[in-house]
């Protein structure tokens, strides 16, 4: 049967969809822009509650990387054939953030969380069987809007900002998070579960730039980014008091439901220039 996946052109459908077409599994991938098929995914043009085009008689799994809330609205009402697995991503900000001294930031927790409750309610009440996914920060695809600004930035101006910062981080690969939900296809007990996503290190942040740095194919000036400068920034332009409070935050997730359930142990924080894009 056929697995439908929203969000396959996204970063970690980039990885997913290849891992699907070699274990010779049909798949339906919905997107906004023009794709280019395959003998095994087939690409519809739409987008949920908007122009989604005709599914199949019988799906199944389900898989989104899209917004949650609009995903749960669309479960509601769809009333799909069958039971499909349903699979979907959210973010560990639904935790980190809950408690920010950000009005915007608080919003975006409780977003992801009324989310991952209307996903829930969906699902139970159309027996479908579900797995919510909460990843820390992601990289791998070149398409984060964290580490890849930077590198990027970087690349251009040959001078890389290295921000103090003694909170620990867990980047999550891509391509792990593609495993997990491989995995959980196939693992009833993963059913009913929001399982965190991490990456298979913990490191400072102040190290995970320098990683990234590292990483580039080419020589750049370091930046240091003294405490004291980055919390004056925080007061003098809203938007950075946010993420300049969290530097010295712990960011992180507990795999041991990961690993347990599924037998998912990401890798650790070693990026290489492809990352980036």
């Amino acid at each position: 049967m056929t697995v439908l996946v929203f969000g396959g052109s996204s970063q970690i459908g980039r990885f997913l969809l290849p891992a699907l077409e070699a274990h010779g599994v049909p798949v339906l991938a919905v997107s906004r822009h023009p794709q280019t098929s395959t003998s095994h995914v087939q690409w519809r043009e739409g987008w949920l509650l908007d122009r989604l085009p005709a599914l199949p008689a019988s799906l199944s799994a389900v898989i989104s990387f899209g917004p949650l809330l609009p995903f749960a609205q669309w479960l509601e009402a769809a009333g799909l054939p069958g039971s499909p697995r349903v699979i979907a991503t959210s973010s560990m900000s639904a935790e980190s953030k809950a408690a920010s001294s950000v009005p915007h930031e608080r919003a975006i927790s409780q977003q992801l969380r009324d989310g991952e409750a209307a996903l829930a309610r969906a699902c139970e009440r159309h027996g479908y069987a579900w797995t919510v996914f909460r990843p820390t920060l992601i990289y791998g695809a070149g398409l984060d809007k964290s580490l890849t600004p930077i590198a990027r930035r970087a690349l251009r101006t040959r001078v890389f900002p290295l921000p103090a910062g003694r909170g620990l981080r867990q980047p999550v690969h891509a391509a792990d998070i593609a495993l997990a939900v491989l995995a959980a296809l196939d693992t009833p007990a993963a059913a009913g579960r929001i399982l965190p996503l991490g990456g298979g290190e913990r490191l400072t942040a102040a190290a995970m730039f320098a990683r990234v740095r590292r990483s580039l194919p080419i020589a750049t000036v370091p930046l240091p980014l003294p405490a004291v400068l980055l919390h004056a920034a925080g007061l003098l332009w809203s938007r950075l008091r946010g993420p300049v409070q969290r530097l010295d935050a712990d960011l992180v997730a507990d795999n041991s439901e990961l690993e347990r359930l599924l037998g998912v142990r990401p890798r650790g924080f070693e990026p290489d220039a492809g990352c980036w894009g």
